[in-house]
This record gives structure tokens, sequence and C-alpha cells, in this order.
């Protein structure tokens, strides 16, 4: 096999994780926490169940996450209001702020990640990734 992309897709994968959770010391923000504070940026107030969709998580690992970032300060999660079962998340003064960060440090990620590829190169690149939501959806995404 000539390009060997799942492996390439894992190291690469893996290599991001770790260089991540190690800058993620000083600002105590996880990538996972990151991705959840961008959301909620975005859609402040949302059932934990959307949050979960959007972050591709299952629901014990979208609880987790929730509960970490709880505890952090940045988020707090309050019973709907036509569901008391249900849960909404809400950023908090600090999870603001510590989304802000966040995206600074995306920013430069973003372009390390870029550095020396042309934008035609990473848009095809980003269209080969993105394509694999489609290529391989989740069980519950084929029932839809």
């Amino acid at each position: 096999m000539k390009h060997r992309l799942l492996y390439l897709l894992n190291v690469g994968q893996r290599r991001l994780q770790r260089w991540s959770q190690e800058r993620a010391g000083s600002s105590g923000v996880t990538a996972a926490q990151a991705g959840l504070l961008f959301f909620l940026g975005e859609h402040d107030g949302s059932l934990l169940s959307e949050a979960a969709a959007a972050l591709d998580l299952g629901a014990p690992g979208m609880s987790g996450l929730a509960d970490r970032t709880e505890r952090a300060g940045l988020i707090e999660r309050r019973a709907d209001e036509s569901d008391g079962r249900a849960s909404r998340l809400w950023l908090t003064e600090e999870g603001r702020a510590a989304r802000q960060r966040s995206k600074l440090r995306m920013k430069d990620l973003n372009a390390r990640l870029t550095e020396g590829f042309t934008e035609a190169e990473i848009d095809i690149v980003a269209r080969w990734l993105t394509s694999l939501q489609s290529r391989f959806p989740l069980a519950d995404d084929r029932d839809a």
C-alpha cells in the first residue's frame, strides 16, 4: 500500500493530542474542553445532547466532559425549563475568557498545521477529512 492513510492519520492524531495536552497544562483547558467552549460560544444554553452531537461524543463521554468542565468553573449546567430531566450548558465568565485564550492557541496551532502547504492543498485535506463523517457514519446517523 502506497500511502498507509489509516496509520498516518492515527499517528498524526496521537502526536497532536500529546502536543495539545502538554500545552493545555499552562491554560488549564484541554482540547476537548476547548471544543465544548467553542461550541457553546456559538450555542450557549444548548442541551447536553446537542453539544454531544456537535462534538461527536456519546452520552457517557459528554457527561464526563461536562462534569470536568463544570468543576473547572468554565460552564454551568442548568435543568431545562420544559424538561427537568434534560440539562442545558452555559458558559461562565471564566469559560468565556478561557474560550478566548483557546482561540488564540488554536490560531497558532492552525498556522503550524498549514505551514508549507498551499491554500488549495489545505482545501483538499479539509475536504477529505470532512468526507470521513459521511463515509463512516455513527450507527445513530444511519437510522435517521
